[in-house]
């Protein structure tokens, strides 16, 4: 019999033959840590609403009402722990030769779960940038660690403008390096994972059918349907916590011991 997730040994086979795997994550793999995806249900805070925060136009005119916002969130994140869907793709980075793991979310679990190379399509919540565009800090984002922040809003260290989260706002575009990165990723991998997402937010949302269209084999994991299932491969339903850890111990049989990825217990994480 099948596995409830409909992880089935064909497919499994099929993600095993992969020399160059992207996968590409979404608010719903964080969520299982706790973390809320401010959308629906999760999306209100002091009666406002993260489609009114997150924009250029809110900072201008109340940036300590956005960076408590952002305060807020960072102080969730760094109460919450990878789970087992962080932890499971992970492992797989050291399974296939080519690996990338895109993600959009801005809370940097995965990086703590113990994945290297992370393309950060929307930035992170852990940086700042400087409002001042002669500062050093315009381009080139600092780091703000500190959870609950001191000062709201932060300053920059270097020339005391106000600073703002380096987070990707409603109405920005993408960092152009994240977006050629991932571009190119979805044109030449052979397989795609998508988990976690709600395949409405572009440019993400198109990366998987560019993969498609190049040939590449594109799996979902979501716990209901999305605007991508009729066009992928395949689309397995249920917590990414649980579909993930099933999916990297299928795959250390179907790839033998020369190639087994990692399966260990929790790593322990510390503060991104």
């Amino acid at each position: 019999m099948e596995p409830a997730s409909g992880l089935t040994r064909g497919l499994v086979e099929r993600l095993g033959k992969a020399s160059n795997l992207a996968v590409l994550t979404g608010a719903g793999v964080s969520q299982e840590s706790g973390v809320p995806t401010f959308r629906g249900e999760d999306g209100l805070w002091r009666e406002c609403r993260a489609e009114e925060l997150a924009t250029w136009q809110a900072f201008e005119t109340d940036p300590h009402l956005v960076w408590s916002w952002y305060d807020y969130r960072r102080q969730l994140v760094a109460d919450a722990e990878p789970n087992p869907a962080h932890r499971a793709i992970a492992d797989l980075e050291s399974a296939f030769p080519e690996f990338t793991l895109m993600t959009q979310n801005t809370d940097g679990l995965h990086s703590r779960a113990g994945s290297r190379a992370v393309v950060e399509l929307h930035g992170s919540i852990w940086r700042a940038r400087c409002t001042h565009e002669p500062c050093v800090n315009w381009r080139n984002p600092c780091e703000l660690r500190e959870s609950p922040l001191r000062e709201i809003p932060p300053h920059c260290p270097a020339c005391g403008a106000l600073l703002r989260p380096d987070v990707v706002w409603y109405g920005e575009p993408i960092p152009v390096k994240a977006y050629e990165r991932s571009h190119v990723v979805a044109m030449n991998c052979d397989a795609m994972l998508v988990i976690g997402t709600s395949a409405i937010v572009h440019p993400a949302a198109s990366l998987p059918l560019v993969a498609r269209h190049s040939g590449a084999l594109v799996v979902e994991i979501n716990t209901t349907y999305t605007p991508i299932s009729a066009l992928v491969d395949a689309t397995l339903l249920g917590r990414a916590g649980d579909i993930m850890p099933e999916l990297v111990a299928r795959l250390v049989d179907v790839l033998g011991p020369a190639e087994r990825p990692t399966v260990g217990p929790a790593r322990k994480p510390t503060l991104a």
